[in-house]
């Protein structure tokens, strides 16, 4: 079994900077992609950013210049280090994962999102 907990969201004010975190545990063999999806009200979810095993990275446009994904294979933890936010930027931030676990069983997993809140 695996969890994720993510970390990190909150109220900031327009230009300001979060961190988010998001840590995996459990039977864990190997993380392969990882990334960050966000889902305002009334929007469908959509990717931010994600990072290979390798440590290729991809941005949606709107982020680009202004977040950066990071990850820590030690610790089987994501990064997104968000600045210059925007109100437009207020949504869920959801972590995605690819595991494979000991038992050779892989899947993609989801964190429980984190709310952050971006004021004009």
């Amino acid at each position: 079994q695996v969890q994720l907990v993510e970390s990190g969201g909150g109220l900031v004010q327009a230009g300001g900077s979060l961190r988010l975190s998001c840590a995996a545990s459990g039977s864990i063999f190997k993380i392969n992609g990882m990334g960050w999806y966000r889902q305002a009200p009334g929007k469908q979810r959509e990717l931010v950013a994600a990072v290979t095993s390798g440590g290729s990275t991809n941005y949606a446009d709107s982020v680009k210049g202004r977040f950066t994904i990071s990850r820590d294979n030690a610790k089987n933890t994501v990064y997104l280090q968000m600045n210059s936010l925007k109100p437009e930027d207020t949504a869920v931030y959801y972590c995605n994962l690819d595991i494979t676990t000991t038992r050779w069983y892989a899947s993609s997993y989801w964190g429980e999102g984190t709310l952050v809140t971006v004021s004009s």
